[in-house]
């Protein structure tokens, strides 16, 4: 790492800093903290040694694959050099207080820490940084064992949300105090509150720690939603009604809860019938937060939420519209990490990425679970040639979803009505100041939206031949184009038989490409080669054979197959028979129940089929 070396070299009569060096250069080779695998794996689920900070440190050098300078962190995944080198001799002091282990005989300082973690090794000037550091192999090993999936590899400026909850006056704090702390715009929790499930972190540190200045939350008593709020001060301070471990933070009111109704929906870690105060929810699950929380409780947008984000702190102004400034460290992406990435064959790709060329406006249209989302983003990851989200945009389109969400609409300010501008709108303007690169919008559910009545007089100029042209908008009267370099890329599920016949200004303007299951393609035979599970191989032989059923059932047909997805992302120790069985019971035999809700006898046939792979029988 980037240390002064003026304290290498010591006086006559004491060795050279490098004295101690094998013969590729890797500094101390007589120096051991004697700390077995066993020992760091204790070590990482100390909370008081691993800080989250320490955990940042060592997931990002590992990600390096276990060594790098204090300079190319910074520069990959954000903070400053010292960040890394302070905290690393930081989190080496805590383990040798923590477990006593024997220090390099030294008089610097400096270097007395961060041999406990690392080997070093001086580079050349052709490096980012002068130092390396390489992780102690047991080490490596124990964060080998170790999940760190929580923990945050990139620097993410952008505000995150919360799930706050105050519980219910039996299970929580009392109503009485619940009234209090609303007129004082504060939400408090108990700095004990435990951690949910397996996590490391428990829920009271990670109010006291994780949250920050700017964040947003919703707060629940119990099942029902009452407030939106965002923080806006950086630290918790003890509440003085509660006192004993109570802190709190305060906020600002944003809106209250619209529908008074308690919370019967998708139940996931951060939704109100869940049993939980304070959690995160995922940058993956704001969508979904989207649809279930903030659109029907607060008739909002995450483009509005986070519209009313400070300037100066990861955004740019252009007139009144926040935008997302373009990330600098982006990561380079290309055609052969989307076939990488994608169960999908180069000529399917190539016919693809033609037709959004061509038509500019392309539907993903597919059976369930053949990753239509996931494929519209590495599409666009693909043609921009690196994974820029500054320049992807993505809504879902529901049955309420108007006009003023998407371009222009009088809201309500708290006195009165103020002209905001949509989603589009501001993603048109982003795209518009740089004509010199693609932008694509991304529309799930597509076919769930009146398209007339969400896009407007902007039905025209979504397509290609208009594309430029300027049309006067009805609630500002100002002129408005759709740039030429938009992309427009709709998701669509044909397996729904609740929705009616497509829209015709639908078929008009897009052009409709079929994702495929992807059982066959290399992409999905090399991963099933990778996993080498026999019994996974005949479940996927039995999906193959159901969706020739399927496809042929004149009832169903090709949009109904069974998708790849609910197969993909596992390694080989994690592809279990209880997986597996999970995926059978609760994905697909629901699924099969209602395609053949009036041929029960088939539903039960393919039960058999599938539950027989695992040598279970079925009994009725």
């Amino acid at each position: 790492m980037d240390i002064d070396k003026s304290n290498m070299i010591h006086d006559e009569n004491k060795p050279s800093f490098f004295a101690g060096c094998d013969e590729n250069g890797w500094f101390p080779n007589d120096y051991s903290p004697e700390l077995s695998v066993k020992d760091w794996m204790e070590l990482l689920q100390d909370v008081s040694v691993f800080t989250p900070n320490a955990l940042q440190i060592m997931k990002r050098i590992k990600d390096c694959s276990g060594q790098a300078t204090c300079k190319q962190l910074s520069l990959k995944y954000g903070e400053s050099s010292n960040f890394y080198n302070r905290g690393s001799s930081a989190l080496a002091r805590r383990v040798a207080e923590r477990t006593k282990c024997p220090l390099m005989l030294t008089d610097t300082e400096a270097i007395k820490w961060w041999p406990i973690l690392y080997h070093g090794k001086a580079v050349d000037g052709h490096a980012e940084g002068t130092f390396l550091w390489r992780l102690r192999p047991e080490l490596h090993e124990a964060l080998d064992n170790t999940d760190l999936s929580n923990v945050l590899l990139y620097v993410d400026n952008t505000p995150s949300i919360w799930k706050i909850s105050h519980g219910t006056e039996t299970t929580g704090i009392s109503d009485k105090h619940k009234v209090m702390f609303e007129k004082r715009n504060v939400v408090v929790v108990h700095s004990k509150t435990k951690a949910k499930a397996i996590s490391r972190i428990t829920q009271g540190q990670t109010f006291m720690d994780a949250i920050h200045k700017g964040d947003y939350f919703y707060l629940c008593y119990g099942n029902r939603i009452q407030l939106l709020g965002q923080f806006t001060g950086s630290q918790p301070v003890l509440n003085p009604e509660l006192k004993d471990g109570w802190y709190e933070r305060e906020y600002r009111l944003i809106s209250r809860a619209r529908l008074k109704e308690a919370y019967i929906g998708k139940k996931k870690w951060w939704t109100p019938n869940d049993n939980s105060t304070c959690i995160k929810i995922e940058k993956s699950d704001e969508l979904l937060f989207e649809k279930l929380i903030l659109a029907p409780y607060f008739s909002m947008t995450l483009g509005e939420l986070f519209g009313g984000k400070a300037a100066g702190d990861g955004y740019w102004w252009l007139g009144a519209n926040p935008l997302k400034q373009p990330d600098v460290s982006v990561q380079g992406y290309h055609k052969e990490d989307f076939l990488r990435e994608v169960y999908m064959t180069k000529e399917r790709y190539h016919r693809l990425e033609s037709l959004l060329y061509h038509k500019m406006n392309v539907i993903l249209q597919g059976a369930p679970g053949v990753g239509k989302t996931f494929t519209a983003k590495r599409l666009a990851y693909a043609i921009m040639g690196e994974k820029d989200d500054s320049r992807v945009e993505m809504v879902q389109f529901h049955q309420n979803y108007s006009y003023e969400d998407f371009v222009m609409g009088y809201r309500p300010d708290g006195v009165g009505f103020t002209l905001t501008e949509g989603v589009f709108y501001r993603f048109c303007q982003a795209a518009a100041s740089h004509l010199d690169k693609p932008y694509f919008f991304l529309i799930d559910e597509i076919n769930r939206g009146n398209m007339s009545k969400i896009f407007g007089e902007l039905l025209m100029l979504m397509e290609k031949d208009y594309r430029g042209d300027k049309i006067t908008l009805a609630y500002s009267g100002k002129p408005f184009s759709v740039p030429k370099n938009l992309y427009l890329i709709g998701i669509m599920n044909t397996a729904d038989r609740s929705l009616a016949m497509i829209d015709y200004a639908l078929r008009r303007r897009f052009s409709f490409f079929e994702i495929e299951p992807g059982f066959t393609s290399s992409g999905f035979t090399q991963y099933q080669k990778e996993l080498g599970n026999a019994v996974f191989d005949a479940l996927i032989a039995q999906i193959i054979a159901l969706n020739k059923e399927i496809s042929d059932d004149r009832s169903l047909g090709r949009g109904f197959r069974i998708g790849h997805s609910y197969f993909c992302g596992k390694k080989a120790g994690e592809c279990t028979a209880d997986w597996m069985k999970a995926v059978v019971e609760f994905e697909l035999l629901p699924m099969l129940e209602e395609y053949w809700f009036d041929e029960p006898e088939k539903v039960r046939r393919w039960e058999r089929n599938l539950w027989g792979v695992f040598g279970d029988a079925v009994s009725y």
